[in-house]
């Protein structure tokens, strides 16, 4: 199994994937390694796996207490109301996606259990959700990758465009809580 950890920028910039064209104007905020490596058509249950994750409920004591803490800031401030989130405060990247990958998440229905993210698209080695609040508009990307040994392995990054001052105050407050102890707590449960 491949070892989990951040990558680079260029880990994911170095690939042609469709989500350059789909949300130039999102910079690249994290890129990492997930620690499932398997075959070349083994991509659709990877995203489920992601999809299904719950760390909010089921993950280490510490990642849980982050969430509680993030949804009770998010309802106090009023971050995450109906009129904060795609279609409302942001139009969806949907409209951005080329003509012949539209329908292609929506086909496989697609669900996030636990999180509140649309997906945009999915291809043979890449999947887009994604999600807005008061705070930012953000992209997950997955990506399936070749590892050198006939066997592919799996890539998440998160693309975001702050919502002005406040947005960009909250990704920078954000940013060592989500390295040190979120992403490691779900490469974790997703090596599970």
């Amino acid at each position: 199994m491949l070892e989990s950890g951040r990558l680079p920028d260029s880990a994911h910039s170095a690939y042609p994937w469709a989500i350059h064209a789909v949300a130039p104007d999102f910079a690249l905020e994290d890129v990492w390694a997930l620690p499932v490596t398997a075959g070349p058509d083994d991509f659709p249950q990877v995203v489920d796996r992601v999809c299904a994750l719950d760390a909010e409920r089921s993950g280490p004591l510490a990642v849980r207490a982050l969430w509680a803490i993030r949804w009770k800031l998010g309802a106090l401030l009023g971050w995450d109301g109906d009129d904060t989130g795609v279609g409302r405060r942001v139009a969806t990247l949907r409209d951005r996606v080329p003509d012949e990958l539209r329908d292609t998440a929506s086909a496989r229905s697609r669900a996030f259990a636990h999180l509140p993210f649309a997906p945009l698209y999915e291809t043979r080695d890449e999947f887009a959700a994604e999600l807005a609040n008061a705070t930012m508009h953000g992209v997950m990307h997955l990506g399936w990758v070749p590892a050198g040994d006939g066997t592919f392995s799996a890539q998440m990054a998160v693309l975001v465009k702050p919502n002005g001052v406040k947005g960009k105050a909250y990704m920078s407050a954000i940013r060592p809580f989500r390295r040190l102890i979120v992403y490691p707590a779900l490469m974790k449960r997703a090596a599970r």
